[in-house]
């Protein structure tokens, strides 16, 4: 069992940044591969950056390469997302995700905890 809690959301202008952070309690954190999610109203979820336990290995989204990156502190337990050059349609309700073993990086079906969600803004 994993709970996650994101914060580090909120509104900027174009061009901006944001520091996303998840913190994690529970089970081994090392153990499980994490994600970034998405979503805004009338759409589905979708995967914006991934890394896989052991390998470290990350994955993006066509649309946030070189924008955005994922990375994580296993001592705190945090996983992060900067997100730098933000635009609005970058605007979103942004998910933190932990599985053991995820088949696919950025498919939300393969991930099993959740936390509720940090919204993230940008204007024009």
């Amino acid at each position: 069992q994993v709970r996650l809690v994101e914060s580090g959301g909120g509104s900027v202008q174009a061009g901006g940044s944001l520091r996303l952070s998840c913190v994690a309690s529970g089970d081994s954190f090392s153990d499980y591969s994490m994600a970034w999610f998405r979503q805004t109203p009338g759409k589905e979820r979708e995967g914006v950056a991934a890394i896989y336990s052991g390998s470290g290995k990350t994955y993006y989204d066509d649309s946030v390469k070189g924008r955005f990156t994922i990375s994580q502190d296993s001592a705190k337990k945090t996983l992060y997302l900067q997100m730098n050059n933000l635009q609005p349609e970058d605007t979103a309700m942004y998910y933190c995700a932990a599985d053991l073993t995820p088949v696919s990086a950025l498919s939300s079906e393969w991930y099993t905890y959740w936390g509720q969600g940090t919204q993230v803004t940008v204007s024009a």
